[in-house]
C-alpha cells in the first residue's frame, strides 16, 4: 500500500477547492462490499459500474463537502473497508 501524505493532500484539496464545494469521491471495492461505500453516503445517489469479470465495483459520488476535514473524514472511514482502493 502506498504512504499517503495527508498533510499535502489536505493542502492541495484547499489550494484547489473553494469550501464548500462540489467534490468527487471514487471508490473501487471487491463485488459485495459496495453496500459498505453506499453507507458512506446514505443521502446521496452514486454511479456504480461493474468490472467485465464482476470482481469488483467502481463507485462515484459527488457530493457537497463543507470543508477539506469533512473530505478527509470520508477517506478515512472508507479505508476502514476491507479492499476498497480509493481513486
Amino acid at each position: 500500500m502506498a504512504k499517503v501524505d495527508i498533510a499535502g493532500f489536505k493542502d492541495k484539496l484547499d489550494s484547489i477547492h473553494t469550501w464548500p464545494s462540489l467534490y468527487m469521491f471514487k471508490f473501487i471495492v471487491p463485488s459485495g462490499k459496495e453496500h459498505e461505500v453506499y453507507a458512506l453516503f446514505p443521502k446521496h445517489e452514486l454511479q456504480t459500474k461493474t468490472s467485465s469479470k464482476g470482481n469488483y465495483v467502481s463507485i462515484t459520488a459527488q457530493v457537497m463537502m463543507r470543508s477539506s476535514d469533512e473530505v478527509m473524514d470520508k477517506y478515512r472511514e472508507a479505508h476502514k473497508i476491507e479492499g476498497v482502493m480509493a481513486l
